[in-house]
Order: structure tokens, then C-alpha cells, then sequence
């Protein structure tokens, strides 16, 4: 969990998008939503938690004490579009026929099937210990909110066990890092009756707003309980630029790779394999870019960019102010992703605005074979040049997720992409071997 405590390049790609690896692919994943632009921060908190409402509870540091304009309850079918808006994204092309064709023939074919998309898309634009505080308290929403400050770390660790809050052990020393550093405590329930009132089944997130030179994600309080790694995924919208990680490497997933055309039918595998083999190769001590773009537009699309309205709704409130010369309104979007664990990563992630507006995206291409019947020079030399391409692509799928190349040649040869005109392999059930070994 990331900060809760509960009981229990800039070229055109192309290509026509097929699929792709979100949020949902991974266990134990939380999804933050950062909107920054100077010192002004808009946190936007979606968190997995699973089990009755009345058991969920959510402690985060905050770096100053909340007025309750400033708390706000989202909705999470926003975030769910930033994350397949931005999510690493598999690709497909065909082959052109290599036969060459006369020129009024190959403008009719173009005008009956039409021109490759390039996906883009126009910007639409309690008992209280008198070592701990309550500065405030509210309802807001479905939740009931207080903000806390404290003296000392034990004081604050006892007045949240007393009320209801399952601390962990080892807590102690993580909350007082935070009060240290002058922080106060968001510290949030839910109120059934509201939420029955209100109609709501699920939890929705939490917004805060914030100024702060502080441009930081506190994850240290979120490891204490944990069990194993965790998964962050970071949806930061800026006005300048990329946002990368201060105290910890931020690298850029493998991208712009072609892959076997099979991968089309376990891209989920794929996504996860690879990315678990990367965490591996850097010794999970990097946060890893899936996506920086202009909010603007994409290509290819894994869906469309969001709107004006749902961009305000995550708190991107320049949306409607006059450009300065140099400056524009849409945000730029930088997706992070980060495994980490209490062993490599011991301190709260860091973060900067840059003015980098290069766009990134993790992109794996599959391309189908040509299986025309043409017999031209063209098409003998394609032919002749598609065992050194498939031993390409299968090495380079094999060094992106570990997999061993013997059971990639053999998922491979079950493809029709491999057949010669005229022989065809029955592929209605292939896939059934995959999942068998």
C-alpha cells in the first residue's frame, strides 16, 4: 500500500494499437495522481484496499494542516482513464506486399482500405493524549477526516491504536521521522452513514491540495505492514514538463522493441515479465517511466486524452488561464512506475519538475508476415530474410521477460504468420498449449 495504514522520443510512432498493460495487472498496487505547478500540489489517492468499509482507515503525512476546502472525494473512473490513456501499449503492422505495383493501382488500394491512423487526438480540452493535537476535523464525502499534529511519535502511535487504528509494530520510528520534518498527519475513516446516504458501494479517492516546497510521496509509513514488494503507479501532470525522482535513478522501460506476433494473446504476461525483469536487472532501486507525453494528443492512442473537465476534476486548475509567451495550458503527463520494498527503499520518494517535453512511451510492436503469393525478386528476397527476423524478435522477447528461447520458437511455429501461401496451421485453439506449461 503506498502511505495506508488499515486493520487487517518525439517522432510520430504510428501503427494501430491493440492492447494494453494497466494498473489492474498487478496485485497490490496503489495509484496516486500528482498535479503540480510551482509550489501547488493536488494529490489525488486511490488506494486497493478490500473488505468492509468500517475497517478501512488511512493515515498520510501531510506537509501542513488542511483546511477542509482543500479536501476533496474524486472519482476513480478518471483515474481508470489516465491509466489506460498512459499504460505501456502494444502495437501492430502489416507487411506491404514487396512485389512492386503500378502506381494507379497502389493509390486505388490506398483509397478502398484507407491510410494507417496515427491515433492522434485533438486536446478537447476520542480520547485525546496531550501529545497529540487535532487541528481539525471534518466530514467530507463518505469520509470522516481529522488532521493531527503531535510532540512525540509514541504519544501519536498510542492516540491511533486507542481509537481504532491497527499501527503496526515499528511505526514509531517511521512517524517520528515525519515529525521531525514538521509534518502533520491526514488521517481518514469511513462514515457509513454518509456513504449509505450517499449511494456509494465502493471507496472513492481522496483529494488534497497543498502548497509546499515539498514535492514529495511519503511511502516509508506504508511498508511497515507490509507483506513483500509493492506496486506505485504515479500519474504526475505538470505545466512545465517531466517529473522524474530526485533521490532514487529514474530510468525508461525497454520500449519501441518488435516482439513475436503471439504476444498479441498474452500481452499481460508480457507486461509483467517484463517489467519484473528489469526491477530485477536494476536490483529494485529505480522509478521507471512508462509514459511522458503532451496531454494534448498521443499516437498511438490507448485511449483517448482526457477532457477538460475531468483534468479539472483531478485539480489541474490553469486549465482556463491565459498562456504566458513560452507556456502552454495542456499538461504534460508522466506516468511512474516503481516496485519497492522496505530493503531498497528506505527513504520517501522525491520528485522534480522539469522542462523536458520529450515524448516517451513503453511501446512493443508486432509485425505480421506478408503471406501473398507474389513471386517477384521483392518477395524472394523478403522470404529469404524472415528466419533472421523471427530469430530477431524472438531473442529480443526472450531478453525482455526471461522467458527460455525453446518455448518461444515453439509458441512462434503455432503462428500462421510462419506458413507459406497455401499452408496454413490450424490456430482456432492454439493457445491452449500456452497455458498448459
Amino acid at each position: 500500500m503506498l502511505v495506508a495504514l488499515w486493520p487487517a522520443a518525439a517522432h510520430s510512432f504510428c501503427g494501430f494499437y491493440v492492447a494494453r498493460g494497466d494498473a489492474q495487472l498487478f496485485n497490490h498496487a496503489s495509484q496516486v495522481v500528482l498535479v503540480r505547478d510551482g509550489d501547488r500540489t493536488v494529490m489525488t489517492m486511490v488506494n486497493d484496499f478490500k473488505g468492509e468499509p468500517k475497517e478501512f482507515a488511512i493515515v498520510v503525512p501531510v506537509p501542513t494542516v488542511l483546511k477542509k476546502r482543500q479536501i476533496h472525494v474524486g472519482d476513480k473512473a478518471v483515474v481508470d482513464h489516465l491509466d489506460a490513456f498512459s499504460a505501456p501499449r502494444l502495437v501492430e503492422y502489416f507487411d506491404p506486399d514487396p512485389c512492386p505495383k503500378p502506381a494507379v493501382k497502389a493509390m486505388e488500394e490506398l483509397s478502398v482500405n484507407g491510410a494507417p491512423s496515427s491515433g492522434m487526438m485533438v486536446f478537447d480540452h476520542m480520547a485525546l493524549k496531550s501529545s497529540v493535537i487535532i487541528e481539525a476535523r471534518y466530514t467530507v464525502g463518505e469520509y470522516d477526516i481529522l488532521i493531527l499534529s503531535a510532540k512525540e511519535s509514541q504519544g501519536l502511535e498510542d492516540w491511533l491504536t486507542e481509537n481504532g487504528y491497527r499501527v503496526p509494530r515499528g511505526a514509531a520510528r517511521v512517524l517520528e521521522s515525519y515529525l521531525k520534518q514538521g509534518m502533520k498527519f491526514f488521517v481518514a475513516k469511513v462514515n457509513l452513514k454518509e456513504q449509505k446516504k450517499l449511494g456509494f458501494e465502493y471507496l472513492r479517492p481522496i483529494q488534497v491540495a497543498y502548497e509546499s516546497p515539498k514535492f514529495m510521496l511519503p511511502v516509508r509509513l506504508g511498508m511497515v505492514n507490509a507483506e513483500g514488494s509493492q506496486e506505485l503507479f504515479v500519474y504526475a501532470l505538470s505545466r512545465r514538463g517531466r517529473v522524474e525522482a530526485v533521490n532514487y535513478r529514474t530510468a525508461k522501460l525497454p520500449s519501441d522493441m518488435d516482439v513475436p506476433v503471439y504476444v498479441k494473446e498474452v500481452f499481460p504476461d508480457f507486461y509483467r515479465a517484463m517489467f519484473g525483469r528489469q526491477v530485477r536487472r536494476d536490483d529494485m532501486s529505480a522509478v521507471y517511466t512508462e509514459y511522458a507525453w503532451d496531454m494534448g494528443w498521443c499516437d498511438p492512442c490507448a485511449s483517448e486524452p482526457l477532457s477538460q473537465e475531468e483534468l479539472k476534476g483531478l485539480g489541474v486548475w490553469w486549465l482556463d488561464e491565459p498562456p504566458t509567451p513560452g507556456t502552454t495550458p495542456i499538461p504534460f503527463m508522466t506516468r511512474l512506475h516503481v516496485r519497492y520494498d522496505r530493503a531498497h527503499f528506505p527513504q520517501d520518494l522525491v520528485f522534480q519538475e522539469t522542462a523536458d517535453r520529450t515524448n516517451f512511451q513503453a511501446r512493443y510492436v508486432l509485425r505480421h508476415e506478408w503471406t501473398g503469393a507474389g513471386d517477384c525478386e521483392g518477395a524472394k528476397q523478403y522470404r529469404l530474410g524472415l528466419p533472421k527476423r523471427r530469430e530477431k524478435d524472438a531473442r529480443t522477447l526472450a531478453d525482455l521477460t526471461g522467458w527460455g528461447m525453446e518455448r518461444i520458437r515453439g509458441k512462434m511455429a503455432l503462428q500462421a504468420d510462419w506458413t507459406r501461401p497455401g499452408e496454413r496451421i490450424e490456430t482456432a485453439n492454439w493457445w491452449e498449449s500456452i497455458w498448459k506449461d
